[in-house]
């Protein structure tokens, strides 16, 4: 009998739950619509990568009394109740954060439930008035600037503070990133024994990281979105509205604008230009470096996960995942040199992505930007 692949097992997943929680979901009150672009394209390959998360489902629905626009995130899993718990636990917790400056802004939660076996969390669906990268770059500038500074604004200093942020949070400190580094890399070298280039440029990263430990350190301790990038947040009446807790900690303040500044590396090189040079002008050399600092550290870890794709990949997506990691290589490389990557080197890989990548990605894309 051929063995089950990733796919199919993600996909017997959902119909197993599905079948499961429509009744339930009826009940109380509520329907999802036919396509479910949170269920298709690489989401199987999220959930088979990172395994030591738990599995859910994210459906697009509506409230049948009224018709509302809702999220839902429900699981059976154990491990996935928890992660919903946590993000609801953590939300809960930054409206409690007395020593922030700005405010932070959450879609509406309209039902937490415990349910027949499953956990169920439902909030409001929140329109994209534009989505963030079809805005005027001038636009998007000063939307990430408020929101990397809002973020910014709460830093756990006194020891009250940080009993609790670590309480709830958690802390990275510049230990943890180093540690963390030190694993990305043995275990790419470990998968990757080749090429020798890429062994060496993540030594020379994690060398520059350990010399600089104590500039992480400088800049820890203040509360960061580590996944901070457009489909995580959305925007109505110029107010950034957060739609993944799961990813908010305290640590390094450039953490967040590093995995952001990674992204429009990519997506936007423009807008991570001038934020590199705000940040050179405006701030310190130190923070300058820290940012730096950061952006090697998650540029370490992207190259980690797709590694860790290559075992359960084929065909075009084994391609398309080896082209990721020579791209973000790249990026690592230039970031290191404090350069800019080439255009034609970023459309180039663009042009090798889209030709690559099959049409259920294709249709995912489009509704998480």
């Amino acid at each position: 009998m051929p063995q089950i692949s990733n796919k199919q097992m993600w996909e017997k997943y959902c119909q197993s739950e599905l079948t499961a929680l429509l009744p339930i979901l009826k009940q109380l009150g509520f329907r999802i619509k036919k396509k479910q672009p949170h269920l298709i394209g690489e989401r199987y390959l999220m959930q088979a990568v990172t395994t030591t998360s738990g599995k859910k489902l994210i459906l697009l629905g509506r409230r049948i009394k009224d018709n509302k626009k809702v999220i839902i995130k429900a699981t059976s899993d154990k491990e996935g109740s928890k992660e919903i718990k946590y993000e609801r636990t953590l939300r809960q917790a930054l409206q409690k954060i007395n020593f922030a400056y700005q405010v932070f802004f959450s879609p509406q939660e309209i039902l937490f439930v415990e349910q027949n076996g499953f956990t169920i969390l439902i909030q409001a669906f929140l329109e994209n008035e534009r989505s963030f990268l079809e805005r005027p770059l001038k636009e998007q500038f000063f939307l990430a600037l408020k929101a990397f500074k809002a973020q910014e604004s709460a830093q756990a200093t006194a020891y009250r503070h940080r009993r609790f942020t670590k309480k709830i949070f958690g802390n990275k400190e510049a230990k943890d990133y180093l540690k963390i580094f030190e694993l990305f890399r043995k275990e790419i070298e470990k998968s990757l024994p080749n090429p020798k280039k890429l062994q060496a440029l993540l030594r020379k990263a994690q060398s520059f990281l350990q010399k600089n430990a104590e500039t992480i350190d400088q800049y820890s301790g203040f509360l960061t979105h580590t996944d901070f990038v457009p489909h995580n947040f959305r925007i109505s009446d110029n107010k950034i509205y957060l739609l993944d807790h799961s990813s908010i900690r305290f640590g390094n303040k450039h953490e967040g604008w590093a995995r952001f500044l990674n992204f429009m590396a990519l997506h936007n090189p423009k807008l991570e230009q001038a934020l590199v040079e705000y940040v050179k002008i405006n701030k310190t050399e130190e923070e300058s470096l820290s940012l730096q600092l950061m952006r090697i550290y998650r540029l370490g870890e992207i190259i980690y996960y797709y590694t860790n794709t290559l075992p359960k990949s084929s065909g075009d997506l084994l391609k398309l995942n080896q082209a990721r990691i020579d791209f973000w290589s790249q990026i690592l490389e230039a970031v290191l040199k404090n350069k800019i990557l080439l255009r034609k080197t970023i459309q180039e890989y663009i042009r090798t992505r889209d030709s690559l990548r099959d049409q259920e990605e294709k249709e995912r894309q489009k509704v998480l930007y």
